[in-house]
C-alpha cells in the first residue's frame, strides 16, 4: 500500500525524450572520451603494430610491384613485412630513438614558425590587427569582415579561434545587434576555416612536414616531387574567399532566423573598450613599412637573371630554386621582421633582449605538441621499419584500381572518412600522422600528388571542428552564449552551440568539397609548382 493515498496510482515522472540529433551527439561525445590523450595513443598504436609485424612477418606476408628509380628502367621489386620484435629490428630502433625524434621533420618546423609567430601574437600585433580590421568595418559588411579575420585568425593557432568569438560578440552589441550572430560566425569561421588562411601559418608548417614524412622512400613518388608549406597555398587563398561567402550567407540566411536580430541603438562605449589604441596605431604602420622593405628585399634577390634564390642551373623560381627550398627561413624571416617593427612601435619591445623572452613565450605554449611527437615520431618510425606502409599502400593502391571509382569520388570518401574521424579525435596533427603514412603512398599509386592527398585531408579536418563535442573551446562558447543570452531563463548547452554551427559545416564541407573537385578537374596547381596529380 502506497504511503501518500492522495497520490495519483499512474502518476510517473517521464523523462523528455531526446531527439535523434541530440542522442546522435551525445554518441559521439561518449565515444570520443574513451579515446586515450594522442601520447598514449601513439604507444597502444606502436604496440599493436609490433603484435602485427610479428604475426604477419612470421607469415611471410609480402607484395610485389614494379619499381623505377632515376635514369634506370622499372623492375619488380617484392617487399616483405618485417618482425619489429626480432633481435635486428630492435637494435636498429634503439640505436636510432634519439635521432628518430630529433629528426622528425615537423618537430623543427612547427618549433621554427612558432618562434616566428610568437612575436606576432605575443606584441598584441594580431589581436590590434584583428580589432582594427572587424571595429573599423562598415555595419553592412561586419559579418564578412569578422568571417575573413576568423579564417585568418589561425595565423595565431588556436588563439584565434578564442579570440574572434569574442571580438564579434561584443563588436555586434556594440552595434546592436544580436551578440549570439556574432560568436555564431565568429567561432565558425575561426574553427571552420582553421585550415584556410590568405597568409602561409604554422598549420602549413607542421602538416607539410608531416607529409614530407610519409614521402619518404615511397617508389611511386617521383624524387624532387614538390612538398613544402606553399604546396596547398593557391588553393587555401581561394578557399578564404569561398569560406567567407558561404559563412556570410549562412549567417544572414540561417543564424539570423534562428536566434533572431533586431538592432537596436549603438553602444559607442562598448566600441570604445576595443578600439585600437595610438600606440597600437603606431605599431601597426611600423609593421606596414617592415613588410613592403622584407618584400621589396625578397623581390631583389629573386627577380634580376642570377640572383640568389634563382635555380643556379636553369635561372628558373618553379618547380626547383632556393626561393621555394627556403620558404621555411624566409617565412621566419618575415615574421621576425614585422613583429619586431611592431613591437617597437607600439612600445612593447624597448630592449634588445625583449626579443628573445617573447619568442620564447611561443615555445612554451608547444610544449604539449613536443610531448606528443615523441611518440608519434617513433610510432612513424617503427611504421616504416615494418614495411607497413609499402605493403598497405600497394595492397591499397590495386584495390583502389580494382573499384575504378575515379580520382573524385576517391577525394569525396576520403574528405567525408576525415570528418567523420574528425568529430571523436579533434587533433589534427595527431590523425595525419596517423593517416599520411597510409593514404599519401596508397593515393600516389593511383596518380594523387602529395599536395592532392593533404589539401582533401585539410577540408575534412576542419569543417567539422565546430560540431565536435570535444572540441577544447566548447567552454569558451558556453560562456560566451551564457554571457549575451537574451533571456534569464534561456538554456544554454552543447546542444545550443552546435546547433548553431552545424549549418556553417554542412555549408563548409559542401563548398569545401566542390572547390576541391573544380580545382581538380581544371587541373589548377595547389601551390608553387605543386600540381594535383602525379607525372605517371
Amino acid at each position: 500500500m502506497s504511503e501518500n493515498p492522495e497520490r495519483n496510482v499512474d502518476e510517473t515522472i517521464v523523462a523528455p525524450k531526446r531527439s535523434f540529433f541530440e542522442r546522435f551527439i551525445r554518441g559521439i561525445e561518449v565515444v570520443g572520451n574513451k579515446f586515450p590523450h594522442p601520447f598514449w595513443l601513439f604507444v597502444v598504436l606502436s604496440l599493436i603494430l609490433m603484435g602485427l609485424s610479428w604475426w604477419l612477418g612470421r607469415e611471410g606476408l609480402s607484395v610485389t610491384y614494379m619499381a623505377g628509380k632515376a635514369g634506370e628502367a622499372p623492375k619488380e621489386t617484392t617487399v616483405s613485412v618485417v618482425n619489429l620484435l626480432s633481435y635486428p629490428a630492435m637494435r636498429e630502433f634503439l640505436a636510432g630513438f634519439v635521432k628518430t625524434y630529433v629528426n622528425f621533420a615537423p618537430l623543427g618546423l612547427i618549433m621554427t614558425m612558432m618562434l616566428g609567430i610568437s612575436l606576432l601574437e605575443h606584441t598584441g600585433m594580431i589581436s590590434a590587427l584583428m580589432r582594427k580590421t572587424i571595429l573599423g568595418a562598415p555595419r553592412a559588411l561586419v559579418v564578412a569582415v569578422v568571417a575573413i579575420v576568423g579564417i585568418n585568425a589561425n595565423l595565431a593557432s588556436d588563439a584565434g579561434i578564442i579570440f574572434t568569438p569574442v571580438i564579434a560578440g561584443a563588436v555586434f552589441k556594440a552595434l546592436g545587434r544580436n551578440p549570439w550572430v556574432g560568436v555564431a560566425a565568429g567561432y565558425a569561421a575561426g574553427a571552420g576555416g582553421f585550415t584556410a588562411n590568405f597568409f602561409v601559418a604554422g598549420t602549413d608548417a607542421l602538416l607539410s612536414g608531416i607529409t614530407a614524412t610519409a614521402v619518404e622512400g615511397v617508389p611511386t613518388i617521383p624524387p624532387g616531387t614538390p612538398v613544402h608549406p606553399l604546396m596547398n597555398w593557391y588553393f587555401m587563398l581561394s578557399a578564404t574567399l569561398v569560406l567567407t561567402g558561404l559563412t556570410v550567407y549562412v549567417t544572414e540566411h540561417y543564424i539570423v532566423k534562428m536566434v533572431g536580430d533586431a538592432e537596436t541603438v549603438r553602444d559607442a562605449n562598448a566600441l570604445k573598450e576595443h578600439a585600437v589604441t595610438p600606440a597600437e596605431n603606431r605599431g601597426l604602420f611600423c609593421s606596414l613599412l617592415a613588410l613592403v622593405a622584407y618584400v621589396a628585399l625578397i623581390v631583389w634577390l629573386t627577380y634580376p637573371e642570377g640572383s640568389l634564390f634563382r635555380n643556379p642551373e636553369t635561372g628558373a623560381i618553379v618547380p626547383r630554386s632556393p626561393l621555394l627550398s627556403s620558404i621555411m627561413p624566409l617565412l621566419f624571416g618575415l615574421f621576425f621582421v614585422v613583429g619586431t617593427a611592431y613591437g617597437i612601435g607600439a612600445g612593447v619591445i624597448r630592449r634588445a633582449e625583449d626579443v628573445p623572452k617573447l619568442m620564447q613565450k611561443g615555445l612554451i605554449g608547444s610544449t604539449s605538441f613536443m610531448v606528443v611527437v615523441l611518440p608519434a615520431s617513433l610510432f612513424v618510425a617503427l611504421f616504416r621499419m615494418s614495411h607497413f606502409d609499402t605493403v598497405l599502400s600497394v595492397t591499397g593502391a590495386e584495390f583502389l584500381k580494382a573499384m575504378n571509382l575515379g580520382g573524385i569520388p576517391l577525394l569525396v570518401i576520403f574528405v567525408v572518412l576525415v570528418s567523420f574521424l574528425n568529430l571523436f579525435m579533434i587533433s589534427g596533427s595527431a590523425k595525419w600522422l596517423i593517416l599520411a603514412p597510409i593514404f599519401v603512398p596508397m593515393f600516389a599509386g593511383v596518380g594523387f600528388s602529395p599536395a592532392l592527398t593533404q589539401v582533401a585531408y585539410r577540408i575534412g579536418d576542419s569543417s567539422t571542428n565546430i560540431i565536435s563535442p570535444l572540441s577544447y573551446y566548447l567552454p569558451v562558447m558556453l560562456g560566451l552564449l551564457e554571457q549575451y543570452k537574451p533571456k534569464e531563463d534561456t538554456k544554454v548547452g552543447i546542444g545550443t552551440v552546435i546547433s548553431l554551427a552545424m549549418p556553417y559545416s554542412l555549408f563548409y564541407l559542401a563548398g569545401f568539397t566542390l572547390l576541391l573537385v573544380v580545382w581538380y578537374l581544371l587541373g589548377l596547381p595547389l601551390g608553387p609548382a605543386t600540381p594535383a596529380t602525379l607525372a605517371m
